[in-house]
């Protein structure tokens, strides 16, 4: 095994150990954060993706097997889910291979990359509403299981697979916001506990394909493991402490502006964008709160949290 002792492998631990800690406050995925934040510390996308995806294969499993213990997650909703993600998935390797020399395979990682923050900065917020639209109508969990819709649920699957086999970015908010869409009468747990045990095959075969084509980095693995770990249950126990509402909306300026960052947009325009987001979004924020009955600036109000999975 490589030497795993060194400034650059102490980088990665720590800055997992931090990702970790908003994973665990937020109950984000962070495949969001770790992967752009890999490829800024100087790991090559192609790696930070096939890394993040075998660490996130193991921390998620921990989740799912809490979910399945405590029953949960429809069970059928899952496979469905699993039916249309994981063959997907596993091709994403291979697809990125198909472009050839490796300086061709980051440009076009970066980019998925890219694009991928800025689709979840977006589905983020999006699910951010329909939550405040639930907690405001009562959020009450229903009585009697939900009706599946095989093909709409298979192809969700197939769109969140794609993208992380790709990227391993994006798929808790894309699935969630999906499956919330689909089945609005899903209960939160149910929803929780379905949504983390099909990811838990859906990141396997992510993981495997990339590790069948590109092999794994330990020196960026066990890091990654060794801090995200500890930081996501460090980050579960103050979540308490903390305004959910506040760290949500800081968690899209920051994937935004990242996104527009790995798409190589000029300095001088994410500057201007990320000073509009810190400027109009609270108070755009405010009057979506305002609308639904709730103080436009309560930042505690209407903060349904519910933990994701790590992608």
């Amino acid at each position: 095994m490589p030497d795993i002792f060194t400034t650059a492998a102490l980088a990665v631990l720590v800055v997992s150990f931090g990702v970790g800690i908003v994973v665990g406050l937020t109950g984000m995925g962070g495949g969001a954060l770790m992967t752009p934040a890999l490829i800024f510390l100087g790991i090559n996308p192609t790696a930070a993706v096939a890394n993040d995806l075998v660490s996130a294969s193991v921390t998620k499993s921990v989740g799912a097997g809490v979910h399945w213990r405590q029953g949960s997650p429809n069970l059928k909703l899952a496979g469905y889910l699993v039916a249309g993600s994981v063959p997907f998935a596993f091709a994403g390797a291979f697809i990125i291979d198909h472009f050839g020399a490796a300086k061709n395979q980051e440009d076009f990682v970066q980019t998925a990359i890219g694009c991928a923050l800025l689709f979840t900065a977006a589905t983020y917020t999006f699910r951010m509403y329909i939550q405040l639209r639930q907690v405001t109508g009562g959020n009450e969990a229903p009585s009697e299981e939900v009706a599946i819709k095989p093909i709409p649920t298979v192809l969700v699957g197939m769109v969140g697979g794609l993208l992380v086999g790709l990227t391993s970015v994006g798929s808790g908010s894309l699935i969630m916001v999906a499956l919330l869409l689909l089945y609005p009468a899903l209960s939160a747990v149910k929803l929780v506990g379905t949504d983390l045990v099909q990811a838990v095959p859906l990141v396997l075969a992510a993981a495997i394909g990339h590790v069948m084509v590109s092999g794994v980095d330990w020196e960026i693995l066990v890091p990654l493991l060794i801090g995200g770990i500890p930081g996501t249950f460090l980050g579960a126990r103050i979540a308490h402490w903390v305004s959910q509402s506040v760290i949500r909306r800081g968690i899209v300026i920051v994937l935004s502006l990242t996104g527009l960052k790995l798409l190589g947009v000029p300095p001088e325009i994410v500057g201007m964008a990320g000073a509009a987001l810190l400027l109009l979004g609270p108070l755009v924020w405010g009057l979506v709160r305002h609308t639904r009955g709730l103080p436009a600036f309560d930042n505690n109000s209407g903060a349904w949290r519910i933990p994701e999975k790590h992608d």
